[in-house]
């Protein structure tokens, strides 16, 4: 089985197995083709749920729980951000495109699409990692009932977890600022950190990472937008992220000041495992401890 490199620390394997799914690119506004992943639901369908991935995670990382939302009778989607697995089309250097690209054309043209395939159905956003930090970004986000965030936090970097500031630290004043201009994008696959990404994208990253107000540092319209983010989140967080500090977590849910919270903070002991991590929540492993005992109830559904 292949595994994959995990950012700036350590490896996570996919999903042991492909399930079946419908894999169509979806084109954008700015006609851009994306390559995505639709799991039907194999009962009387409920709901849909759109997955949005972690920074250069790619889908089939989220294979096994898409397959088991399909069970639950949830249509749902999985995608890749331009520039990046299935998505990449032609040299990273070429890739014209930042956060806000990823946010306000891929993941609204993913969204698009769900709606089209399950109209009617109430539809659940989660985000893992980066997929809950760029939700104020997509236009249509109220279409959306219910948000669950995943192992999301703002990325300021003095609140990183203590292992990880040294890393990023060499990699925001160092690597960064050197390597990118130097091959026209990030070559972050061939360091074994994070993955490689399009200039775009590690350059305004970088900037929000140096700031204490992360995205929103950028100015009052991007702290308008979060404030303007109305539906009901739940944040789930482990104790034992490697990358993610309950500093981290704390900062970019406050962003969302308009918004429901629920703050879910759950230690691997909880659930009778001994680690999670940033990444472990989608294991086939945490299908009963998290998936059915956790995340199920918090769906948006039809019948609930």
């Amino acid at each position: 089985m292949t595994e994959l490199t995990s950012p700036l620390s350590g490896s996570l394997r996919p999903a042991p197995h492909v399930p079946p799914f419908d894999e169509r690119d979806v084109l954008t506004k700015d006609q851009t083709p994306l390559t995505a992943r639709f799991y039907a639901a194999r009962e009387p369908a409920r709901g849909a749920v759109l997955i949005v991935p972690a920074m250069a995670v790619p889908q089939r990382f989220y294979a096994a729980f898409a397959s088991w939302l399909a069970t639950q009778g949830f249509h749902a989607v999985t995608f890749d951000y331009r520039g990046t697995g299935l998505s990449k089309r032609g040299p990273m250097r070429a890739v014209e495109a930042d956060v806000i690209t990823w946010a306000e054309h891929d993941t609204q043209a993913v969204l698009d699409a769900l709606r089209a395939r399950a109209p009617g159905l109430p539809i659940t956003w989660i985000g893992h990692s980066l997929g809950g930090q760029i939700i104020p970004f997509v236009r249509d986000r109220r279409a959306v009932e219910k948000i669950i965030t995943i192992a999301t936090g703002s990325g300021y970097w003095r609140e990183n977890t203590k292992g990880l500031r040294r890393k990023v630290w060499i990699m925001w004043w160092g690597l960064v600022p050197v390597l990118t201009p130097l091959f026209g994008y990030f070559p972050g696959k061939r360091l074994g950190m994070v993955g490689d990404l399009p200039k775009g994208v590690i350059q305004q990253w970088r900037r929000w990472c140096l700031d204490p107000e992360y995205a929103v540092g950028d100015g009052e319209a991007v702290r308008a937008l979060y404030a303007g983010v109305t539906t009901p989140i739940t944040a789930l967080s482990f104790t034992d992220d490697e990358m993610m500090s309950a500093e981290n977590t704390a900062s970019i849910h406050g962003f969302y000041v308009n918004a429901p919270r629920a703050m879910c903070r759950i230690a691997p002991a909880e659930l009778g495992l001994a680690r999670i991590g940033h990444f472990g929540c989608f294991r086939d492993e945490l299908r009963a401890p998290l998936w059915e005992a956790r995340i199920r109830g918090e769906l948006a559904a039809a019948d609930s």
